[in-house]
């Protein structure tokens, strides 16, 4: 059994940064990739970014609406997944949620691929 527990939501001012962590515990050597989802009030869940575990190196992918904003990285020794978010915009207010797929061959955002999830973690922005 695989958990994941997000850390590091708040609320922040347009322009401010936050970092969300993402910590696996359990048979974590299974997650092949591992990502970062948000869901805001009415609107479907999205991905923000995906980064390959446990490979040589290291492959991300980003949401066209995060890039050069936001940035993926992992520890391995520790199972764990970091989302540094930079110039934060109101529209990025949202739950973000961590998760992990067992059966990715790379980092894709296709939501299905992805069978572990945490609670959830909130992201405020305000203009």
């Amino acid at each position: 059994q695989v958990q994941l527990v997000e850390s590091g939501g708040g609320s922040v001012q347009t322009g401010g940064s936050l970092t969300l962590s993402c910590a696996a515990s359990g048979y974590t050597f299974t997650n092949k990739c591992m990502g970062w989802f948000r869901q805001a009030p009415g609107k479907e869940r999205e991905a923000v970014a995906a980064i390959t575990m446990y490979t040589p190196k290291v492959i991300t992918n980003y949401a066209d609406s995060v890039k050069g904003r936001f940035t993926i990285s992992r520890d391995n020794a520790r199972s764990t997944v970091t989302l540094q978010m930079n110039s934060l915009k109101p529209e990025d207010t949202a739950v973000y949620y961590c998760a992990a797929s067992t059966v990715c061959t790379g980092p894709e955002f296709v939501i299905q691929a992805y069978d572990r999830w945490g609670q959830g973690t909130q992201v405020t922005v305000s203009s």
